[in-house]
């Protein structure tokens, strides 16, 4: 990262750990924080990552001097995501932060949910980012310097969404945003501060797909918030680097509804 103003948002030798990074928002994410001077591991159920992942580590090494690594772990399997997190922190003999942003969705009406697809949203959404936090907050003690957490929740943990029919989703990730504060709240006389982002809707490869098949979402999302358009994973690259550094000290607790004004109606 350039030296000079603003060195509080500096992450030059901070290790932090993004969840979901295969792809994505949780890729885009990471590269913010390698570009920030972080050394960045993704973890993620993928056997492989995005074709873009292996540039983005390449980029890494030789143009920020830092690194981004893979490994390949369902935050369900708790006892295999212990060990890898508590190798990386033992490797680097620290853990600084991380972005827990695995996550599922699954549009269903809720007189059709079954109970296998909503315990299983649940266990992935709620359980599985309990589960990541957990773990990297046994290193973040045991090595006794403190951190950063943030979860990725949503706008639709706040609001029902017009038209979209997710009420297992929308339920889970209500729970990420109350699980976040209660987090911050046990975890603060650790100097661990745990905070949550709550993105509007995001156009990924997977929302494109769905346009296909919904083409009237293409036109009516954009007019339900105030700026008049969707959001790209870039749009929340600040967010990562702000919530990871020290620029946002003394923030814990708090729920960061990124949606361009969708839910200020």
């Amino acid at each position: 990262m350039p030296t000079g103003g603003l060195p509080e948002f500096s992450l030059s030798g901070k290790v932090i750990l993004v969840s979901g990074a295969a792809r994505g928002l949780g890729l885009t994410q990471a590269q913010a924080l390698l570009e920030a001077g972080a050394t960045v591991y993704a973890l993620d159920r993928l056997p492989e990552p995005s074709p873009d992942f292996p540039k983005i580590a390449e980029r890494a090494e030789k143009e920020w001097g830092t690194q981004l690594q893979y490994r390949q772990v369902d935050t369900r399997e708790v006892e295999q995501l212990n060990k890898i997190v508590e190798d990386i922190a033992n490797q680097h003999g620290r853990m600084d932060g991380l972005i827990a942003a695995a996550g599922i969705q699954q549009e269903t009406s809720a007189l059709e949910y079954t109970a296998a697809d909503a315990n299983r949203m649940f266990e992935v959404n709620i359980t599985g980012s309990l589960m990541t936090c957990q773990a990297v907050a046994k290193q973040m003690i045991k090595f006794g310097k403190g951190g950063s957490i943030a979860m990725i929740a949503s706008m639709s943990g706040s609001v029902a969404n017009r038209g979209l029919i997710c009420p297992a989703y929308n339920a889970s990730k209500a729970g990420v945003i109350q699980l976040g504060r209660n987090l911050a709240s046990e975890w603060g006389q650790y100097n661990i501060r745990v905070n949550t982002i709550s993105p509007g809707y995001i156009v990924t490869a997977m929302v494109e797909e769905l346009f296909v098949k919904f083409p009237e979402r293409r036109e009516n999302w954009p007019k339900e918030n105030m700026l008049g358009r969707l959001s790209k994973p870039e749009d929340y690259r600040g967010i990562a680097v702000f919530l990871m550094s020290d620029s946002s000290s003394f923030m814990t607790g708090s729920d960061l509804r990124i949606d361009g004004g969708h839910t200020a109606w």
